[in-house]
């Protein structure tokens, strides 16, 4: 069977976590895809002599071509129900009335060529019978690490003004040893997400080869009982600790028991203690959970010897994986298009990227302090973060070598696409440009203005030019305002000078205020 085409970002992660040593197993876990593609991928890549990490000039279309070859040929088999769906649908049965032959008449409309009732009846009854069966669970040391929230949450108390805020309390538990980790934070949105793994890797001394979250919006973009789609940023953040993602199964708590319990003693041991006192910043609180997350690791368990960090320190810290030598900077990713002045919008500030790019689409990754544009998985643009709304950062780089007039769009050809919408559209739209340290600056406004056209028609278009040169006011968002509140409709009158009489009762002229300050002389 073919393997399913897949992402190069998700391509690359298969060999990365192979080259890490992972399972394909693991593999389709993390990355939502099935077990048979991983092997199929991977398979594909010895026969083509690739390896990771992969080679500067190993571009998109190259590895699709090496790994693909030929298109290969497939076989039509027959489509299998979605027997979970089934399942449900048979739990209702007593409500709706719907019977496993209406099941499969609704199967066959969709299917034709599917199954017959008999092995439909019998596939569903082998399906079933598999269900309701516990796995034990034997954790390898180093191995998984379970995250959640826990339900409760803790007032801080803003000492100026007395608001209450509740701070969300992140807990991890290591496989093997149960060792605990628990930390306060004000949200549960991505950055603070990825700052508590960072956190948590350090306070382990170490990175354990599976992460294991529960489905939460800043870790997983689209939540699927199949195939859950990470968030960018995490997955950067799993490669940068070359750590595998694998998010637990919508409804399966079983997924994640360790976790689950150790939100409980984390709930029972550290807040429970913590609820009759006052805390009045974060780090307070953080102070007094660390004080008692210690005194849960150290105390001995019931029924076996030792502790968690004994277990902690002989199974899961001699396995856990290094560090890296930096700590993950938290990023957040974007996809962008490439306007006709080769810039791209990015929080309210335009960054430059090469001009060849124009009108493609591409990724961006930002960090607190970098910018970086990405196309076809290959790095075309760096730009130092900036936080200017409405500003440009332009790389010279960026330029086309050739002249100004070889561009795609020349100021000369707006102008003249311009002023075939009216005379007054287009003298706006020279003052637009001309009013720019660089006149590509001024491509978006005026692209933004000849658009107006389109909603109001040229006609009030240029009317509204022709009131906002009158007013001095050449912008689109004049031209915007003006439109939207119908004032191009209004008569347009031009104020005449102010004149004053030559010659009038009130009136003093020059020569009383000569007289006067004659007086006044020493």
């Amino acid at each position: 069977m073919a393997a399913e085409r897949l992402s190069m970002r998700k391509i690359s992660e298969v060999l990365r976590l192979k080259a890490a040593g992972h399972s394909q197993r693991a593999i389709a876990g993390s990355l939502s895809i099935s077990h048979s593609t991983v092997g199929d991928y991977l398979a594909r890549a010895r026969l083509a002599g690739i390896t990771w990490p992969l080679q500067a000039d190993c571009t998109e279309a190259a590895l699709q071509a090496r790994l693909f070859p030929a298109a290969p040929g497939s076989r039509v088999t027959r489509p299998l129900p979605d027997w979970p769906t089934v399942h449900q649908e048979m739990a209702r049965r007593k409500r709706s009335g719907v019977t496993l032959q209406l099941l499969w008449m609704e199967y066959r409309e969709g299917a034709p060529d599917g199954l017959q009732y008999s092995q439909y009846c019998q596939l569903y009854r082998q399906w079933r019978r598999r269900l309701d069966r516990v796995l034990r669970h034997e954790h390898v040391p180093g191995e998984k690490v379970f995250v959640d929230f826990a339900g409760q949450t803790v007032p801080v108390v803003d000492r100026g003004t007395g608001e209450i805020r509740q701070a969300q309390v992140f807990v991890a538990t290591l496989g093997a040893s149960n060792y605990s980790y628990a930390k306060a934070c004000w949200t549960q949105a991505l950055p603070d997400w990825l700052a508590l793994h960072a956190h948590l890797y350090a306070f382990l001394g170490g990175v354990p080869r599976i992460t294991v979250p529960d489905n939460l919006k800043a870790g997983v973009a689209k939540a699927c009982y199949y195939e859950p789609d990470l968030n960018p940023a995490y997955a950067d953040l799993a490669e940068h600790y070359g750590t595998a993602v694998l998010p637990a199964r919508i409804l399966k708590p079983r997924d994640k028991a360790k976790v689950e319990a150790g939100v409980q003693l984390v709930e029972r041991w550290i807040l429970a203690r913590l609820r009759k006192l006052t805390f009045f910043t974060l780090a307070e609180l953080n102070d007094d959970i660390h004080r008692l997350l210690e005194h849960l690791n150290n105390h001995p368990f019931q029924k076996l010897p030792g502790c968690r960090r004994s277990v902690y320190e002989q199974l899961d810290r001699p396995a856990l994986q290094p560090l890296p030598a930096h700590p993950y900077e938290w990023c957040d990713w974007r996809h962008a298009r490439v306007n006709i002045d080769y810039h791209i919008e990015v929080h309210g500030h335009y960054y430059s990227v090469p001009h060849r790019l124009v009108r493609e689409a591409v990724d961006v990754r930002l960090t607190p302090t970098m910018v970086e544009v990405l196309h076809g998985h290959q790095r075309v643009a760096l730009h130092r973060r900036s936080h200017n709304q409405g500003g440009f950062t332009t790389d010279p780089a960026h330029r086309p070598k050739a002249h100004q007039e070889h561009l795609a769009w020349p100021p000369t050809r707006l102008i003249a696409w311009a002023e075939r919408s009216g005379p007054h559209v287009g003298q706006l739209v020279r003052r637009l440009l001309e009013s720019k340290r660089h006149p590509e600056q001024g491509y978006r406004p005026a692209m933004g203005l000849l658009r107006l056209g389109d909603d109001y028609g040229l006609d009030r278009l240029n009317a509204a030019c022709e009131r906002a040169l009158l007013l001095a006011t050449p912008s689109y968002r004049s031209v915007k305002s003006i439109l939207a509140h119908d004032f191009d409709r209004l008569p347009l009158t031009v104020p005449a000078p102010l004149s004053l009489p030559q010659d009038h009762a009130n009136l003093r002229g020059n020569a009383y205020y000569a007289d006067a300050t004659a007086g006044d002389a020493p």
